[in-house]
């Protein structure tokens, strides 16, 4: 009886450890994600509600630009951020006119992401990969349109979840939640 008397203040010691941890966690990411933006024209403050509405959507929480920071922190701190990086640097190649950058940037695209045995390789099939491979002949705007939806779905039913579920999103919920109770 008296081993169990001693047990219980160790295990509420380790409780408050752990406690005091998710704390430091959440205002060091609160303090990562306010000077990722500083002199940005993002708000500010990080609002509870906003963080909240992030786990309605991944594509709710990949169009918030603390959000997105926050993500992408979640995945390197796995290892995982190949998938993100790729979609946006996907987003980003859209974006381009030239011709001759198009064919630079789907170039290092493939060779970076898409190739076996990438530095960065994602996980798609065979035939997209073999068929982004023909198209990087004379690359498109769209040429990365099916990876990137391949991609996107892999996010969302595996590592947006995990992100819902971990520690870093809970202790900065946690941490916005008595920052807004204190004032």
């Amino acid at each position: 009886m008296s081993g169990l008397i001693q047990a219980f203040p160790a295990h509420f010691s380790m409780d408050r450890d752990d406690c005091r941890r998710n704390k430091t966690l959440g205002k060091n990411l609160m303090c990562r994600l306010k000077s990722m933006f500083a002199g940005s024209s993002v708000p500010e403050r990080l609002s509870l509600e906003d963080t909240q509405q992030w786990s309605q959507s991944l594509e709710r929480l990949l169009g918030s630009k603390y959000g997105l920071a926050t993500f992408r922190t979640f995945l390197k701190s796995e290892f995982s951020d190949e998938n993100i990086e790729f979609w946006l640097t996907c987003e980003d190649y859209k974006t381009i006119t030239s011709s001759h950058k198009m064919s630079s940037k789907a170039r290092k695209i493939f060779e970076q992401f898409v190739e076996a045995e990438s530095p960065k390789e994602i996980n798609i099939d065979y035939q997209t990969r073999e068929e982004i491979k023909r198209k990087m002949k004379s690359p498109t705007a769209q040429c990365f349109d099916e990876a990137q939806k391949i991609v996107y779905g892999l996010m969302e039913r595996d590592s947006y979840p995990r992100f819902l579920r971990s520690e870093m999103y809970k202790s900065l919920l946690e941490t916005i939640a008595a920052d807004d109770e204190a004032g």
